[in-house]
């Protein structure tokens, strides 16, 4: 029984892909908690998954570059925190932007707003913070939409140009466009606006 849990949590992560961070909270379709624990344990100790912190754990990314694993993606810790305590999150304006390419700057400190208590977790060589406030435009449901609209909210109307324009529509998967658009309708205006422009088809003559 156990060895078929580890079996089957093991495939699920490899199909979420590397970087993928997780909670045994997710796996408890599977099996009880204390028989979820094990078989994440074991995991660990196969060096298949690693342990971020105590509740947390990541599918590594491996750099061929650097020939070495990566540390956490700590958005992706940000979001299994989120998963686990039914929290609400967006990202903050700087992290946002951080996320979208549109800054350079790799922030120390990544800062999600939240519905949940304030909390601070280290990842890596990262601080993970969780401010509680009320959420603005929390009526989206993609995680591509909160991360546009809060970088764009970060930029303000007069920072929006063709070329922040183009670097999102670049990140934005065409597939997904067209759901953020619809996602977003009831955001304000000028945040709309600049969003009806991202999902755009790209100019065929380039």
């Amino acid at each position: 029984m156990a060895q078929s849990i580890e079996n089957k949590a093991l495939y699920r992560i490899r199909g979420k892909g590397e970087g993928w961070a997780f909670t045994p909270h997710d796996f408890l379709d599977l099996g009880n908690r204390k028989t979820v624990d094990s078989a994440l344990h074991r995991l660990v100790q196969k060096g298949s998954i690693r342990r971020v912190f105590r509740g947390i754990y990541d599918y590594p990314r491996f750099s061929q570059f650097l020939n070495q694993q990566l540390g956490p993606d700590v958005d992706q810790v940000a979001r299994a925190l989120a998963r686990k305590f039914r929290w609400r999150i967006q990202p903050s304006g700087a992290t946002a932007l951080n996320l979208l390419g549109l800054s350079t700057q790799v922030p120390a400190r990544a800062v999600y707003l939240s519905d949940g208590p304030d909390r601070v977790y280290e990842v890596g060589n990262s601080t993970l913070a969780f401010e509680h406030t009320a959420l603005k435009e929390a009526g989206v449901k993609l995680k591509e939409s909160g991360l546009i609209v809060q970088a764009l909210r970060s930029l303000g109307p007069e920072r929006i140009t063709p070329e922040v324009i183009s670097k999102i529509r670049e990140w934005l998967p065409k597939p997904l466009r067209n759901r953020v658009l619809a996602d977003t309708k009831t955001a304000t205006g000028w945040i709309y606006s600049a969003i009806q422009q991202i999902a755009q088809e790209d100019d065929p003559r380039g």
